[in-house]
């Protein structure tokens, strides 16, 4: 039997467990009956929760689970997300009124659905005001397009910035944030989730297996770069020949060590350490096979004990995160080199 969780303050009790759907699609699983029989499973294992994103293969992430849906949607908490880029023209991406209103209507279009449960930013977009979106997403509330709103990857700052937006301008507050969390990704630990737990948010980690790196494919023996189409996207986080991933490599080995030392799975040890965070609502697992779901469900059933706790402390301190490329979103004050320097011909202040 399933321990469902409150999502937050909303009333809703959630799975431990939310299965993410990014890997199914032609970036990832392209069987359609094969992902579908993949949801069907987790379902009937009692995962109650399914996340997926417009950007997920280009939308076709979302077909598939709205296949998969007929026929059991009213039982299902459906979160998906808007923001990426869907087309060539400049404005089909973003958190502005415009978008969201029209890709809404693609969403519950491909999702076969006349709802959806929770409608989430996917990122921040600092030059989009966040009334402009939070007001566009209470006006889709309102009409019952969509239940609830959530954030993704959002800094302590902007998850407090729509908070009190949301107050002040009476608004719909987003009720949930879903963050990077993972045995190798810890600098949430420092902000963002005791400010999820200060304002009564649902927490749902994205990569709580670190993009592959905690799903025991590495060992001492056999240190090989991974052939995965994730790691073919995304070198800088999953190359382990590169510099800044020699010490998550080494984090890695000593943390297959100790699950094994204790009976476990590394990608149990992994999910376990992220539910037992008291800010942690559900661990979002996105498996590419039948094999993947199996191994991490029962996850949920596991409690790490104190001393577990300590060794994982201290192979990777708490607040720790070895490479920037997985903390999913960096400010463009720091990306863009032009925003930090002075335009020609402008005195100093």
């Amino acid at each position: 039997m399933t321990d469902y969780r409150p999502l937050g303050r909303t009333g809703l009790k959630v799975s431990p467990l939310t299965l993410g759907t990014m890997m199914f699609g032609g970036h990832g699983n392209p069987d359609h009956d094969d992902s579908i029989a993949i949801i069907h499973r987790a379902l009937d294992s009692g995962i109650n929760l399914v996340d997926t994103a417009d950007v997920y293969s280009q939308g076709e992430s979302e077909e598939i689970v709205g296949k998969a849906l007929k026929g059991r949607r009213d039982n299902v908490v459906l979160a998906t997300k808007f923001h990426g880029r869907l087309g060539e023209d400049v404005n089909e991406f973003g958190n502005s009124r415009r978008w969201i209103i029209r890709e809404v209507e693609n969403s519950l279009r491909r999702l076969q659905t006349d709802w959806i449960d929770l409608y989430q930013v996917h990122r921040p977009e600092p030059d989009t005001d966040i009334d402009e979106t939070l007001g566009a997403l209470s006006d889709l509330v309102h009409q019952g397009k969509i239940r609830y709103v959530g954030t993704s990857t959002f800094q302590p700052s902007q998850i407090v910035e729509a908070q009190h937006v949301a107050h002040a301008r009476g608004r719909e507050r987003p009720v949930t944030e879903q963050p990077p969390y993972s045995l190798l990704v810890r600098h949430v630990e420092r902000e963002v989730l005791p400010v999820a737990e200060q304002y009564g948010l649902g927490v749902l980690p994205w990569s709580p297996l670190a993009g592959g790196w905690l799903s025991g494919r590495y060992n001492r023996d056999a240190i090989t770069a991974p052939t995965s189409t994730r790691a073919g996207r995304q070198p800088a986080r999953h190359d382990p020949t590169r510099a800044d991933n020699a010490c998550k490599l080494e984090a890695v080995l000593d943390l297959t060590d100790l699950a094994e030392e204790n009976g476990l799975t590394l990608i149990h040890l992994a999910l376990a350490f992220v539910l037992q965070h008291p800010a942690v609502t559900s661990a979002i697992i996105g498996p590419r096979t039948h094999e993947h779901l199996e191994a991490a469900l029962g996850a949920d059933k596991i409690t790490l004990t104190d001393d577990i706790l300590d060794r994982i402390d201290e192979i990777v301190p708490p607040g720790t995160t070895y490479n920037v490329a997985d903390e999913g979103w960096q400010h463009p004050a720091i990306t863009d080199a032009s925003l930090r320097r002075r335009p020609e011909g402008r005195g100093a202040r």
